[in-house]
């Protein structure tokens, strides 16, 4: 069971579409041409279109795994007190005094230029269930990280 956001699920949903209307209709055109320019043995452009063809073919098998095991969650029944699945956490480094902003999300929808951090991190895995003035103390690659909870919120 892969619980998600409804943003999440309708982009994953949206990437399907591409990769099955778009993008394969594509790969399957250059293997036809490919195809007709005689002797498949040495024809290098066909069998890169069959590789992508197989990269495409497995893109799509594991998006719609993640989908056919997708539940979205229904963020009005979430708890807002404590950190969670799609909570907003705003916390503190106690060592330097950076304040940085978090979205905690479905590791499919994590991507740390949005502030969204996967719920299988570190950090995140440190955070939930604690509520707003709590520390915490996290291993990351550059050491132990000391961690204030500011806020927290249900997005």
């Amino acid at each position: 069971m892969e619980y998600m956001s409804q943003e999440g699920y309708d982009k994953l949903v949206a990437e399907l579409r591409q990769l099955e209307t778009v993008e394969l209709p594509q790969v399957r055109e250059a293997i036809a041409e490919a195809r007709d320019k005689g002797d498949l043995s040495e024809n290098f452009e066909y069998h890169a279109a069959k590789r992508e063809q197989g990269r495409l073919l497995s893109r799509i098998r594991y998006k719609q795994k993640v989908l056919e095991h997708a539940r979205v969650i229904d963020t009005s029944r979430l708890d807002n007190d404590s950190v969670g699945l799609l909570s907003r956490v705003e916390m503190t480094n106690l060592a330097n005094n950076n304040r940085m902003t978090y979205m905690i999300v479905n590791p499919h929808e994590a991507n740390i230029r949005e502030g969204k951090i996967s719920i299988k991190s570190p950090i995140a895995q440190a955070l939930l269930n604690k509520k707003a003035g709590d520390v915490v103390e996290v291993r990351v690659p550059a050491g132990l990280l000391k961690l204030k909870i500011e806020k927290t919120e249900i997005v």
